[in-house]
């Protein structure tokens, strides 16, 4: 589909979905960022829900201001993937064993390593820049620094929530190693402080809703604001890079007789600010839920647990600010999903796939999230799928 415009206060609200179909609280958070003094265009991916401040599946675009809400708390989550050499005919009939390498070599939920991962130790992986980026965190906010130790070791780690490891089959029978994580809790340590400081601001004070307070160009909190923001979408730029390397570790030496090659990894953030130009104006882009998808950008769009997920390429569509979607989007929350369903649906909605399948992620099943076939569909003047995945290991925090 193209978009359908529903006007908003300040600027249209440009919809991939239709808007009738979006919950009542979803669609005033839009009109309420429509309001905002510095907005020059909303664009709204199918995958649109409820979030903190600004939905989750928006795109931002202002003029001189940025509202760190409209990134959201896990500053640079996004995605990783890459195509191997393996093939289904490569796949042993029980793949536990696989899982269970998975989850020994990189640390999930609240888990950190013992010691911080010394890239120089990992098989490809790119050190160039890594103690100048460690350096610059005496740089980030005072209120955090003392974070320093577990941020190190947490680095390289999965996190919870809709974070994941998979290793998928692609309709051709090749294997792909996909991944999803962000910056960790330094990089919600951060969110929740300049968050806190925006609202303090005399300009923010009249806002309909205190979660959408900004920092403005040319001040001091914006400078802060702008140094941390880009130091954690780093953080989690390395914190893809590390899993994925620890991840093909892990492949070489389960399949080892195949000598298992890779092709260049797709990474992909979608929660993130991004300076960029449309209609002779310097604007800041945040896409929350949201991935950049001009014009041969490759990207990544993951479904549930027990769908699959698609590779595609950016067809750089303007009027969204060349962006697309971030994934499938919840349907329900996740006390509403635990209320509707229990473990026996999640085994039903999750068969073949090797998977945990117990209470503790059950907020995560497949029933909780829109699907992802018809999201794909309704942003087909946005991207072009390269290639489909379907999962036969995923790992949760």
């Amino acid at each position: 589909m193209s978009y359908v415009e529903v006007p908003g206060a300040k600027v249209p609200i440009r919809m991939w979905t239709d808007p009738s179909t979006v919950e009542d609280g979803a669609m005033r958070q839009l009109h309420n960022v429509a309001t905002l003094p510095w907005i020059e265009g909303l664009a709204v991916m199918p995958d649109v829900h409820y979030g903190k401040g600004a939905t989750v599946g928006s795109v931002i675009a202002m003029r001189g201001a940025v509202c760190p809400a409209a990134v959201g708390v896990d500053i640079g989550c996004g995605m990783s993937a890459v195509k191997t050499s393996l093939t289904a005919n490569d796949l042993p009939g029980d793949l536990s064993r696989l899982r269970s390498k998975i989850e020994q070599a990189i640390p999930v939920g609240r888990g950190m390593h013992d010691d911080m991962v010394d890239p120089g130790r990992l098989h490809g992986f790119p050190t160039a820049g890594w103690d100048d980026f460690w350096a610059r965190f005496d740089g980030v906010a005072e209120a955090v620094r003392f974070r320093r130790d577990r941020a190190g070791k947490q680095m390289g780690s999965l996190g919870s929530g809709n974070h994941f490891i998979e290793f998928c089959l692609d309709e051709s029978g090749s294997v792909w190693l996909m991944l999803h994580s962000g910056s960790r809790n330094i990089g919600k340590e951060l969110a929740e402080y300049h968050i806190g400081q925006a609202q303090k601001l005399p300009h923010n004070q009249g806002l309909v809703d205190r979660d959408l307070a900004v920092f403005v160009a040319d001040t001091p909190q914006m400078a802060a604001y702008r140094n941390d923001l880009f130091w954690a979408q780093e953080y989690a730029k390395y914190n893809r890079a590390i899993m994925m390397a620890l991840y093909q570790d892990v492949v070489r030496k389960e399949f080892k007789k195949a000598k298992v090659t890779f092709d260049q990894v797709i990474s992909c953030h979608h929660n993130y600010v991004a300076e960029e130009r449309y209609d002779g104006m310097d604007l800041l882009v945040t896409r929350k839920g949201a991935i950049r998808a001009g014009s041969g950008d490759f990207g990544i769009i993951p479904g549930s647990m027990g769908t699959g997920s698609y590779i595609v390429k950016g067809l750089g569509n303007a009027a969204s600010f060349n962006s697309a979607s971030h994934g499938a989007g919840r349907k329900m929350s996740r006390s509403a999903a635990k209320r509707r369903f229990s473990t026996r649906d999640l085994e039903d909605q999750t068969r073949g796939v090797e998977c945990r399948k117990d209470s503790g992620v059950v907020d995560e099943i497949p029933g909780a999230y829109k699907p992802i076939e018809k999201v794909i569909d309704q942003q087909r003047d946005l991207v072009q799928v390269v290639a489909k995945l379907k999962q036969v290991v995923c790992v949760k925090g």
